[in-house]
């Protein structure tokens, strides 16, 4: 990373849907995502690096449905004007949405992902990411996930299914770091 070419940072399905935790598996680890989300917010702001929200539209009977009140963003990481707007519809913030093609021709090839869900949507977006060439970065404190459950009907506690996802996706489709460890590393630029 270098001054003249800044990374972006990516603001994952950070919505009101996603407080729903009956919904989406009865628990969530990282309570404190959303905040360290809106520190990294707050300094890409005031360095006036490049900032994308991506929202999720789900399909009924999804909290995160179009139109109905959980597909809000959440004021504590909410767009101000002229912050772009990215609208998906899958997992991954690339299809079938112009996010890489904006990325390329603003010259963009750092990035650095925070939001929902670790295990589904910030897990696509990282691993397209990085195939498609990005240095992708990956805050582990400024993500978070729900407990999921295997086929046999087995719970995997959200802390464990958090670890192993960014396990999976540091060092081969992104580097995991915290909060303070990203803001040390542009410091230095």
């Amino acid at each position: 990373m270098n001054k003249n070419q800044p990374p972006a940072l990516i603001l994952i399905d950070i919505q009101k849907g996603l407080e729903e935790l009956d919904y989406y598996g009865g628990a969530r680890n990282n309570p404190d995502a959303e905040e360290n989300a809106a520190v990294l917010l707050n300094f890409w702001r005031e360095k006036k690096y490049p900032v994308f929200h991506i929202k999720h539209n789900g399909t009924p009977p999804s909290p995160l449905t179009k139109g109905m009140p959980g597909n809000d963003f959440k004021e504590i990481t909410a767009p101000k004007d002229g912050e772009p707007i990215v609208e998906k519809d899958s997992n991954s913030a690339f299809i079938n949405t112009p996010l890489h093609q904006i990325l390329q021709d603003l010259n963009i090839s750092h990035l650095v992902l925070v939001g929902l869900t670790t295990s589904h949507c910030v897990s696509s977006t990282a691993r397209m990411a990085g195939n498609f060439g990005y240095h992708t970065f990956v805050i582990s404190d400024a993500t978070a996930t729900f407990d999921t459950l295997s086929p046999e009907g087995k719970r995997y506690e959200a802390s464990l299914v958090h670890e192993i996802t960014l396990a999976n996706l540091h060092n081969e489709f992104a580097t995991v770091l915290d909060t303070s460890n990203i803001l040390s590393l542009l410091a230095e630029i």
